[in-house]
C-alpha cells in the first residue's frame, strides 16, 4: 500500500483503518449524495468490504431511500451520526467517505459522476473524466483494482 489511511467520525467513537489502496477514487454530484451530505457532492474511496478493517466502535447501518425506489445502506457512527461508508448494490464494495479519512488530502477523484446535476458554480478540472451519469468501469479503472475484483468473484464462486 503506498499511504496507510485511518480515519473516523467528528467525536472519535468510529475508528477504521484502510488495509489496501483504493480500487477507485469517486467524486459524485448525484441528488442524493447532494442531500445526503449536504454538500455539493461527496468524494468515496471505493475499497473492498474486507479491506475496512475497524479499530474503535460499532458503527449503525441505516437504510436510506434513494430514488427509483432503491435504497443504500449508510454506517453512521451511533453518536455523532457521521456518516463514515455506505452500500450500494455492490455488498463486497464500500464507500468510505473521504472526509472522514484523517488526510482526505490522501486521495483525489479518478472520476467525476453525475454531473449532469453538478452546481453550476463547480468547476471541474480537465484532468479528471467526468460523465453525465456512469461509466464503463472496464474502460476506467486501472487493471490492477479489476483484477483484485475478479480475484473476489472468483473466490466467491468458489466457495458457492
Amino acid at each position: 500500500m503506498s499511504t496507510p489511511r485511518e480515519g473516523g467520525c467528528a467525536c472519535g467513537a468510529v475508528r477504521y483503518r484502510l488495509t489496501s489502496d483504493p480500487l477507485f477514487v469517486h467524486c459524485c454530484h448525484c441528488l442524493n449524495c447532494q442531500r445526503q451530505t449536504g454538500s455539493a457532492f461527496v468524494i468515496n474511496v471505493l475499497i473492498e468490504t474486507d479491506r475496512v478493517e475497524l479499530l474503535a466502535g460499532e458503527p449503525t447501518v441505516v437504510s436510506v431511500a434513494r430514488e427509483g425506489g432503491l435504497t443504500q445502506e449508510i454506517w453512521r457512527c451511533p453518536t455523532c451520526q457521521t456518516a463514515v461508508c455506505s452500500q450500494y448494490s455492490t455488498p463486497r464494495i464500500r464507500f468510505v467517505r473521504a472526509g472522514t479519512l484523517d488526510d482526505p488530502s490522501s486521495v483525489a477523484p479518478d472520476v467525476h459522476i453525475f454531473t449532469r446535476s453538478k452546481l453550476p458554480w463547480v468547476t471541474l478540472p480537465d484532468s479528471v473524466p467526468a460523465f453525465d451519469v456512469y461509466y464503463d468501469m472496464k474502460k476506467l479503472w486501472p487493471a490492477t483494482s479489476l483484477e483484485r475484483v475478479a480475484a473476489r468473484e472468483t473466490r466467491r464462486a468458489e466457495e458457492g
